[in-house]
């Protein structure tokens, strides 16, 4: 019964109480009875009603969602502990590298050795500790590089069982992320050290020659994957003189900003050597100007990534697979024509 229905109910059985003209002798002796005492309306029990098929699939749909949202909860909470885990890991062993590499620096200086070749003043701090930002982009890119390795042999498998467009365009877009990851570790690197990845000691002593700001110059990429990829479409050729073209003018931009600071800081630092006073003003400007060098590592490798991820855009899905299966191979044999370079047998004379 509604409130309304209630209401109403309530109001009916008021006129049926009331006696017109007042009380008198006539009236009924119902209207008489227990006057004193307040009437209470009569109680009326009610059919209960069960829940309606509307309300029910209502609750199970709440049901569902909150089953639902439990097991989201869970599984995040589930790789939460897999990333904590493997960074502990990862932690654990910059430790122990770090610990390799202080043990051996230690024994080096006990025995007079010479330490150089593979690390720099500003590898090595200056009460002989490591650079931990260092070692553990050192570590990463040891990493790096065998998962290069995979990648590389994961695609040349799929090109060799003619794997479908979509199967190849995966693995593509996983090579380029891992490409990503690489520029990622090296900004990293950079606020540790930028003078580091500039050196190029991080890369074995051929890969050095190529050196340009930290990594390998966009267009010289391009001339490495190209001619792997013809034949290429009229449209194809177009896109590739472009990308070419405006890689080749962003690498003029940054060398000439690079230059103008390094001319710039040779300025700061050259000096009247009679002249002390003007020195702690003249180095704090020098600073600024090597702080500055970072950004031109970084713009480096963001014109690096973005070579490659429209040079993919540029291709189809087999000539992208098949050009960064070049682009690995190429630095493959770089990296083992240094050690067979470094192995090959020294004439004494």
């Amino acid at each position: 019964m509604s409130i309304f229905e209630t209401f109403q109910q309530v109001s009916m059985w008021g006129d049926s109480f009331k006696v017109e003209d007042g009380l008198n002798s006539n009236a009924s002796p119902i209207s008489l009875v227990n006057t004193s005492k307040e009437r209470k309306p009569e109680y009326i029990p009610q059919e209960s009603k069960g829940p309606s098929g509307d309300d029910h699939q209502d609750t199970n749909k709440a049901v569902t969602k909150v089953l639902r949202r439990l097991a989201q909860n869970r599984e995040a909470a589930r790789k939460s502990r897999l990333r904590k885990k493997a960074y502990v890991q990862q932690l654990e062993t910059s430790r122990l590298k770090l610990m390799q590499l202080e043990l051996e620096l230690e024994n080096a200086r006990k025995q007079g050795v010479y330490v150089g070749g593979g690390l720099d003043a500003s590898y090595i701090g200056p009460s002989g500790t490591i650079n931990p930002g260092i070692a553990a982009f050192e570590i990463e890119y040891g990493h790096w590089v065998e998962e290069q390795h995979r990648h590389n042999k994961e695609l040349r498998s799929a090109l060799q069982t003619q794997a479908p467009d979509i199967q190849l365009d995966l693995l593509v877009k996983s090579y380029l992320n891992h490409y990503s990851t690489l520029f990622r570790m090296k900004a990293d690197a950079a606020r540790a050290d930028v003078f580091y990845l500039l050196s190029g000691v991080w890369k074995t002593s051929v890969e050095r020659i190529f050196l340009w700001i930290g990594g390998s110059r966009p267009s010289e990429l391009l001339n490495i994957v190209v001619p792997q990829l013809q034949p290429l479409t009229d449209g194809q050729i177009l896109g590739f003189n472009n990308l070419r073209q405006s890689s080749q003018q962003a690498e003029d931009a940054l060398s000439q900003g690079l230059d103008k600071l390094q001319q710039s800081l040779v300025y700061n630092i050259a000096a009247d050597p009679m002249d002390m006073g003007n020195f702690g003003f003249q180095m704090a400007a020098a600073v600024e100007k090597i702080e500055a060098v970072e950004g031109f590592v970084n713009q480096a490798d963001h014109l690096r990534e973005q070579t490659l991820q429209q040079m993919s855009r540029i291709l189809t899905p087999h000539q992208a697979a098949r050009g960064l299966v070049a682009l690995g191979e190429y630095f493959h044999r770089l990296r083992a024509l240094s050690s067979l370079w470094a192995a090959r047998p020294c004439d004494p004379s």
